[in-house]
């Protein structure tokens, strides 16, 4: 069985190595393309190197742009290439526009679509990923829930049961893999200054956050309160949208280290020593969850309901005094939540299902 893994961004580059090495250990017949949403493949080759992935088979460099222009260009050039290729199955991971085109092409052409990280639901259609994740499971054939939760959410909008398998989540296998990677080639904390459990980690780069500059000032003005507080470094590495922004706005601050972007394994050990992570990103959620470092999310929802529920995470939105009465319940928990995405073995079974051709339920992803 020929598989086409199809990813363009960093974020879906990590979740779907486990899947991509998994293929790899038992000699599958698969390729991978790389849509280069974000970045170009030349770009991000350094990360597959970091990672250790093979090269992409595909590159085809589409860059920014509009939502519809984007994802048009993308579902052209997607098409052709499954044409050539003929694959038995397309596989594609979370909510860009790179998932919905690669989805829409495979669809079109009769190819099964199995949807990795399907049913994560925010309720917030004003969100361009939420709209992906819904129309992207609703032309699915194999949708890989990471939760019982992300599973309901399936069932409820009346995708048939038989589709739907609970694998846990991807994130759990990257995270352990990656990290022993990172562990045995960097050490950002002293390149940074900063000790274990002795700082803040922030990331904040959604649009609705960083192209406010209302919400963009609240957040600094949050993260400034708490590093006095609490006489930490709050250490924001800082996408450069969100910095132009920010000197567009004309705000400035003192008390928050901006930084420039990190490589994604300077990241992990970052994210693993951290007193406490402050965010707007879904994945960052997962991986502090795991990570059993407390998280306070900069957003009014979360597709990510499971890490609140556990008790690894809190949801303030950018409100000054909600971010430091957060920051003070979160650092005051104790870490001792269970981690609800699964025992690290998602990759292995989401290839073991693809193989045999299953269309049918497979439990709770504890096997």
């Amino acid at each position: 069985m020929s598989v086409a893994i199809i990813l363009g961004t960093r974020p879906e580059i990590i979740k779907m190595s486990p899947i991509i090495r998994e293929c790899e250990r038992r000699g599958d017949d698969y390729f991978i393309l790389h849509t280069g949403q974000h970045y170009s493949y030349s770009m991000d080759r350094i990360f597959f190197e970091q990672l250790r992935l093979p090269d992409a088979r595909y590159n085809l460099n589409v860059g920014s742009g509009l939502q519809g222009e984007q994802t048009g260009k993308m579902l052209g050039e997607i098409e052709q290439v499954l044409i050539d290729e003929k694959p038995h199955a397309v596989l594609v991971q979370g909510d860009t526009n790179t998932v919905l085109a690669g989805a829409l092409a495979a669809s079109k052409l009769h190819i099964p679509v199995g949807h990795v990280e399907a049913g994560l639901r925010s309720n917030d259609r004003r969100m361009p990923e939420e709209i992906n994740r819904i129309l992207t499971d609703h032309i699915s054939d194999y949708l890989f829930a990471p939760t019982v939760e992300s599973r309901k959410n399936l069932v409820h909008e009346g995708i048939p049961d038989e589709k739907v398998f609970v694998c846990g989540n991807t994130v759990v296998d990257a995270l352990f893999q990656n990290l022993s990677i990172s562990e045995e080639a960097i050490d950002p904390l002293s390149e940074l200054g900063v000790r274990p459990d002795g700082y803040f980690l922030v990331t904040a780069h959604r649009q609705e956050n960083v192209d406010d500059a209302r919400k963009l000032g609240d957040i600094l003005e949050g993260l400034e309160r708490i590093a006095d507080e609490y006489a930490m470094p709050a250490i924001y590495p800082m996408h450069p949208r969100a910095r132009k922004m920010m000197e567009r706005f004309g705000l400035k601050t003192e008390a928050v280290r901006c930084v420039e972007p990190l490589d994604y394994l300077s990241f992990l050990q970052l994210e693993k020593h951290a007193g406490l992570i402050l965010t707007d990103s879904g994945g960052v959620q997962e991986e502090a969850c795991i990570l059993r470092v407390p998280c306070v999310t900069l957003r009014e929802n979360t597709e990510r309901p499971e890490t609140v529920a556990a008790g690894a995470n809190i949801l303030v939105g950018t409100n000054p005094e909600m971010i430091v009465e957060g920051v003070w319940v979160m650092m005051e928990r104790e870490r001792t939540w269970a981690n609800p995405y699964g025992d690290g073995a998602t990759g292995r079974r989401i290839v073991e299902i693809l193989d045999s051709g299953r269309c049918c339920a497979s439990g709770d992803g504890s096997t």
